[in-house]
């Protein structure tokens, strides 16, 4: 979710004061009669049909906004000029705030439900509070009728989502029955599945493709605990997992990888391949330097060649279970070359950078990149390859 506030906006709603309202967006003149009092339209240029709810006017427009004197408008900044046909937005006119909610162009939609959390951990990307937020679901659950059918997938974390208790649950029902072919992609630390009533109500919501990610940081009970800085929770999140899959629900182990993790990487993978070898997919992450992280960056940093000798082992030990393994958040020249394969473009498409160090790659669009953050700590090893993988710094030297 995007938020833009007072200082960016310009709201006009003449008459009554304009309630907090979630809308469709959308660019086309012929919209059905009934259904655009309840959406905005996208003013680009001199049209403007009549009946919708909203006209939002980006900045070649504003020459039309005497013409909507009568109509509630918003007058978008530069910032928000990708704005577009499909898009979901939730406007509260008092506060002068819009907030977006859904892009249907990006493969990277999210909703956080909760800042609460029954973890604590060291890098963490969203420091929990301990507020109360149920609003958001019910946000969340109003704008899912709006979301593009086709959309592929839908991310959903916190906090901890399933602090929600029941609006969790309603949550993922409305998921299923407003897209039903639409993956739901949970971010959970799978802790209140331990509660075996927890796992029967989600199984038997059944819905068509959920999957949950759950972080294991440790084959060792004490070191996942410090991690998420909560004793016990080892011990609940995979006994939650066992539950989970007793009722047939996908998992992803999720690792992200850092100096408190990397050294027992092989042997998580074995622990892994040995006992949880019906998981759906492994993540093995690289750090994001957000929230808690760069405050204890020192006790968290360790640059990822590093660590590539533990992680090749990991990797293979997991390839060789015939688990499928993916990499996130991790640059190719800082990979074994044996590892490639297993590498993703994970990074969402509105906090990828990448590097001065980065011009010329040829593998770039290849490449995860770097999260925004990570301004503050990478590796200096990070060197531009040609098309066959090499250095490109080597080729021009004639290595």
């Amino acid at each position: 979710m995007i938020a833009l506030s007072a200082a960016q906006l310009s709201f006009n709603t003449p008459g009554a004061d304009a309630p907090r309202q979630t809308i469709f967006l959308s660019d086309n003149p012929g919209r059905p009669m009934p259904l655009r009092q309840r959406e905005g339209f996208l003013v680009r240029d001199g049209e403007v049909p009549e009946g919708f709810g909203w006209y939002l006017l980006h900045g070649e427009a504003t020459a039309v906004a005497a013409r909507l004197a009568n109509q509630r408008v918003v007058l978008l900044p530069p910032e928000l000029d990708y704005l577009g046909d499909g898009d979901v937005v939730r406007l509260n006119p008092e506060r002068t705030a819009l907030r977006v909610l859904y892009r249907r162009s990006s493969p990277h939609n999210h909703f956080l439900l909760t800042e609460r959390c029954n973890n604590y951990c060291l890098m963490c990307s969203q420091p929990p509070r301990n507020v109360n937020d149920g609003w958001i679901i019910d946000e969340v659950i109003e704008a899912l009728p709006l979301i593009d059918r086709d959309t592929v997938e839908l991310g959903i974390t916190g906090g901890e989502p399933t602090l929600l208790g029941e609006r969790f649950f309603d949550l993922v029902r409305s998921a299923k029955s407003f897209l039903p072919d639409t993956a739901l992609h949970v971010l959970t630390n799978g802790r209140l599945f331990v509660n075996p009533v927890q796992a029967e109500t989600l199984g038997k919501i059944n819905h068509p493709d959920l999957m949950l990610g759950i972080p294991v940081y440790s084959d060792l009970a004490h070191v996942h605990d410090y991690v998420v800085q909560a004793d016990g929770a080892y011990d609940e999140t995979i006994r939650g997992i066992l539950n989970l899959k007793r009722e047939r629900q996908k998992v992803e182990i999720r690792v992200v990888l850092h100096k408190q993790t990397y050294a027992r990487l092989p042997q998580l993978a074995e622990f892994i391949a040995r006992n949880l070898l019906f998981a759906d997919h492994v993540a093995l992450m690289g750090l994001e330097l957000m929230g808690f992280a760069r405050a204890n960056l020192e006790e968290l940093w360790i640059d990822p060649v590093d660590y590539r000798e533990e992680l090749t082992a990991a990797v293979n030990i997991l390839s060789r279970a015939r688990m499928n393994v993916s990499l996130y958040n991790l640059q190719h020249c800082l990979l074994d070359r044996s590892l490639w394969p297993f590498a993703r473009r994970s990074i969402s498409d509105w906090k990828q950078e990448y590097m001065p160090e980065c011009d010329g790659c040829e593998l770039r669009t290849q490449c995860a990149g770097f999260f925004a953050s990570a301004k503050y700590r990478y590796s200096d090893r990070i060197t531009p390859l040609d098309g066959s993988g090499w250095p490109v710094r080597n080729q021009k030297a004639g290595g």
